[in-house]
């Protein structure tokens, strides 16, 4: 999917096989405050971990299974994650804690900012050729984070978000 996505998101063209055009869920919101913030995203990766871990479970029933897709979901019907858990892990030797953090986690962007260093070529005002100089500037790029955003780790690596100025 991230390459699907890729293609779509970033090369301007349509990705083939696709039925329909792919999307993109996003949200403006003001909260009155820091912890409101960090309650809310808390949440959303909560859900994130939620909805994986029962995809997870539902397509291994389905693909490696051979259950149908309504037979994995009464299957999976009123089960809590540790059930889905030891589904995996009993019938599939999946231990959930072992995927990818992308998945288990989904993916934070947040602004970063860069030092950048490029080649420049000048020429001085009183000299004949020009020169090439290393310049390094400060650039400010979306970086994709997989990790953990509800323990304060998070918080503490990357305090500017919450500052009063950013």
């Amino acid at each position: 999917m991230d390459r699907v996505m890729n293609i779509v998101l970033f090369s301007k063209r349509r990705a083939g096989g696709l039925k329909e055009e792919q999307g993109f869920d996003g949200r403006i919101v003001l909260y009155p405050s820091n912890q409101n913030l960090k309650d809310y995203l808390s949440w959303r990766q909560a859900d994130c971990h939620i909805n994986n871990l029962y995809n997870t479970v539902f397509w291994m029933l389905v693909q490696r299974g051979g259950l149908t897709p309504v037979q994995a979901q009464e299957r999976l019907q009123g089960t809590l994650a540790g059930d889905k858990n030891e589904i995996l892990f009993s019938e599939f030797n999946i231990n959930y804690n072992n995927e990818p953090l992308m998945y288990r986690k989904g993916t934070v962007l947040i602004w970063q900012k860069i030092n950048e260093v490029i080649t420049k070529k000048i020429k001085l005002p009183k000299e004949e050729e020009e020169k090439e100089v290393e310049v390094t500037r400060t650039k400010t790029k979306v970086v994709p984070l997989h990790c953990d955003i509800i323990g304060d780790q998070f918080w503490e690596e990357y305090p500017e978000i919450l500052a009063e100025d950013s």
